[in-house]
């Protein structure tokens, strides 16, 4: 293959050209994200909010039998003076119900669960039991988080309902901690991450003159008379990423959006398996990207300026290890060029990885993790034009589609189209 880059060495020193400033603009913005980066800590509390609103806290459980124990606990000990915590169980089939109900017990009435027993014709598994979860709370404010989420601060709600009375938001996403313990966590997650704010940055979500709009469903607070003008669940209730369509809904009827980080108030750890990251940051990117043309130029980006540097070094190393002495100073020039991209490109993946507070010696897999998140952009495009299922939680899905499986047939998931007044989407 390297006679592909003999033939024209002056095109590929072009490229190298270009994708090095690339990399070199993208490491100037991020070095200035990171200076003016909104981050919420426990260090700067000062206790909750004076007359505290009724905060309705809401959590949807299915088949989490590991993780909804710490989930509750930690919110049960927030202090938050004012708070009531719904758990809706969504047709779980393992130990899920049976935790819950000790809990409940135990609660001394600080917790109501809910179990739900059929999922609703025409509804995605979440939203419905968020739906569910929505009418029956009492609160002012509505707080939408998972069960595989942990609250490492006690002070969490309390910060959180701080911030948004200050900036005067209408709906809060607070984006989490992530947790990584394997090898296979570290080297993918933070691309992962990379390509969601390629599209949905922080700055541009916060501006309320830009259509940018983003929300992490980890933590979304947002007030009831937010989520009656968004249309609820009801609105979104065949969307796989329903965070993120309600935050543009949110944003396109005027309300004021605000997505913050957080440094130690709670965490998840997202996908423990190899097969349950490639699943779910699949349906995440198919979820929240929502366009085959959004999809191809996340691959195209990830592709050009992640990968090919690499093998482009590579090919011109063996290049020059083949090549005869007449043609030693193109090929020199090449190794030098391409090599340099890499570091330029190195530098800012470093900057990027102390962006998401992650050790940065795992930059130096960059590549690998490059690699993999761009399968799992295949693998979202696949399912935008209707090639792959997406199954999650024991459902499965086609497009707007739910799959039952046993009798062999799609059921339509259409929305029915109601839309509140002045919205456009």
């Amino acid at each position: 293959m390297t006679h592909l880059i003999e033939a024209h060495p002056q095109f590929w020193l072009m490229l190298a050209a270009l994708i090095g400033l690339q990399w070199l603009l993208r490491l100037v913005m991020m070095t200035a994200e990171f200076r003016r980066r909104s981050v919420l800590s426990s260090h700067s509390y000062s206790g909750p909010p004076d007359q505290p609103p009724r905060l309705s806290m809401l959590v949807a459980a299915k088949d989490e039998q590991e993780n909804i124990e710490s989930c509750v606990r930690s919110l049960l000990t927030q202090d938050y003076p004012n708070l009531e915590l719904i758990v809706v169980d969504d047709r779980s089939n393992d130990e899920t119900p049976k935790i819950l109900r000790r809990l409940e017990q135990e609660s001394g009435g600080r917790l109501q669960v809910i179990h739900i027993v059929h999922l609703r014709d025409g509804w995605f598994g979440k939203n419905n039991a968020m739906r569910e979860g929505v009418e029956t709370s009492t609160g002012e404010w509505l707080c939408f988080t998972d069960a595989d989420c942990r609250q490492i601060s006690t002070k969490t709600l309390s910060v959180a309902m701080q911030e948004a009375l200050r900036h005067r938001a209408d709906f809060l996403t607070v984006t989490p901690v992530l947790e990584m313990n394997t090898l296979w966590e570290k080297i993918t997650q933070p691309i992962c991450a990379q390509t969601l704010l390629f599209w949905f940055q922080p700055r541009r979500v916060n501006d309320s003159q830009k259509s940018t709009a983003y929300a992490n469903g980890a933590f979304m607070l947002m007030k009831r008379s937010c989520y009656k003008t968004i249309g609820g669940h009801e609105r979104v209730k065949t969307e796989v990423n329903e965070d993120i369509q309600m935050a543009r809904f949110a944003k396109a009827a005027g309300l004021v959006l605000r997505m913050v980080e957080n440094d130690d108030l709670y965490r998840t750890r997202m996908y423990g398996s190899v097969a349950d990251a490639w699943r779910g940051w699949s349906r995440i990117f198919f979820g929240s990207l929502k366009s085959a043309r959004r999809l191809g130029l996340s691959m195209l980006s990830l592709g050009m300026f992640s990968i090919l540097p690499w093998i482009v070094l590579i090919l011109s190393l063996i290049g020059r290890i083949e090549c005869s002495p007449t043609d030693a100073p193109t090929w020199n020039m090449l190794l030098l060029a391409w090599a340099g991209v890499i570091l330029v490109c190195q530098a800012a993946v470093w900057q990027f990885y102390r962006f998401l507070s992650i050790g940065r010696v795992w930059s130096l897999t960059y590549p690998l993790g490059a690699a993999a998140a761009l399968g799992m952009l295949f693998n979202a495009l696949f399912k935008q034009i209707g090639l792959a299922d997406t199954t999650w939680r024991g459902t499965t899905y086609r497009g707007n589609q739910r799959v039952d499986v046993k009798a062999g047939r799609a059921i339509s998931l259409m929305s029915s189209g109601w839309r509140p007044p002045s919205i456009k989407d």
